[in-house]
């Protein structure tokens, strides 16, 4: 039987620790090239909006130790809307009751079955928030006890999930241009986390004199600068352009999740993509030596240096996101489900077949 899961199942299932522990495990197997993954690409073509483009998005990864592979869909509606001096890079929920369409599909690497269905939102919130996770406990000092964030958003509360997984927090404050947005953001958050949660109102006020900056906004140009960086900082994003390419080229130790500097696009004939432009998103990230530095994965298996001092500048860069996680979370949450039964179970036979493909 095939099990079809909901975000509200993979929220039940999937705890940030657990998250944080399996890609640690499994960046040791992709490290040592005994699991794979497939760079994602984004076909894009016109919408019938003008505002808007279509997407379709796809990645995926084979974990042999966990006997499970992943793929991870999503078709979307892309607008690039400006907020103050940023562009953004806003999905629209188009499809019918304003929805959003993202899948996970798992499945066995030992007999090629379909195990598991189920939407990709809580899940990618989660992994993401692991990445950088591990990107903090790698990288920051061990004695790293203040958090400032910049960005009040869906991710960002995953980043305060995770680094206060991995490190000791005591104090935390948080950015946002959207001041009514962050206050909510940190009421929420100071209950989830059990650490007060300090809107301010600049971002010097947020990320000024903390042990770990992390940025976690949709923003298509940079929102943390060099001016900003000093002796012991743990820089920490979730997307290239966040950090200016000179305090990147200023940090002591550099480290990104994976040397593809972008991902794949295949677009129609003369199509704009905004966030391709000069000056914007991933050309922001064209000063990066992406195939010369290393990757978490391999400072994680031992095989590059993590933070070798307490006065170093590190920073991790979760450059591009990896179909390999969704197996790895995809394989906790299977397991999980199976155990104690969330879930609806449809008939294998009906996404297998009979015909040779």
């Amino acid at each position: 039987m095939t099990l079809i899961l909901s975000n509200q199942d993979v929220e039940k299932l999937l705890t940030m620790r657990e998250c944080i522990e399996v890609l640690e495990e499994v960046y040791v197997e992709l490290s040592e090239g005994r699991g794979v993954n497939r760079r994602r690409s984004d076909c894009l073509v016109p919408s019938t909006r003008n505002d808007a483009l279509y997407s379709l998005k796809s990645m995926d990864g084979v974990i042999p130790k966990l006997g499970i592979g992943a793929v991870r869909i999503d078709s979307d509606i892309v607008t690039w809307p400006t907020q103050g001096n940023n562009m953004r890079r806003v999905k629209v929920p188009a499809a019918p009751n304003g929805r959003y369409v993202g899948l996970v599909l798992l499945f066995s690497s030992e007999t090629g079955e379909p195990l598991a269905i189920l939407p990709d939102g809580v899940m990618q919130r989660i992994r993401v928030g692991a990445t950088n996770g591990l990107g903090v406990k790698y990288l920051a000092r061990q004695d790293a006890t203040s958090v400032g964030i910049l960005g009040s958003g869906w991710h960002a509360g995953a980043q305060l999930m995770a680094v206060c997984v991995v490190r000791a927090v005591e104090t935390i404050r948080c950015f946002s241009p959207d001041s009514s947005h962050c206050d909510t953001f940190a009421q929420e958050m100071s209950a989830t986390l059990g650490v007060e949660v300090i809107p301010v109102g600049q971002p010097e006020d947020a990320i000024g004199a903390v042990d770990i900056a992390m940025c976690a906004t949709n923003s298509v140009d940079n929102v943390f600068f060099e001016r900003w960086l000093k002796p012991g900082l743990h820089l920490s994003s979730i997307k290239v352009p966040e950090i200016e390419i000179a305090a990147i080229r200023r940090a002591d130790r550099l480290v990104i999740h994976t040397h593809d500097a972008k991902p794949l696009h295949v677009t129609t004939k003369n199509l704009a993509i905004p966030e391709t432009a000069e000056n914007k998103g991933w050309r922001l990230g064209e000063g990066i030596g992406f195939t010369g530095t290393p990757t978490l994965a391999d400072v994680i298996a031992g095989k590059a240096d993590g933070r070798r001092s307490d006065q170093e500048v590190t920073c991790f860069i979760n450059n591009l996101g990896l179909g390999y996680q969704f197996a790895a979370a995809g394989a906790v949450v299977y397991r999980k489900a199976r155990e104690s039964g969330l879930g609806h179970e449809l008939p294998t036979d009906w996404f297998t077949q009979d015909v040779h493909p």
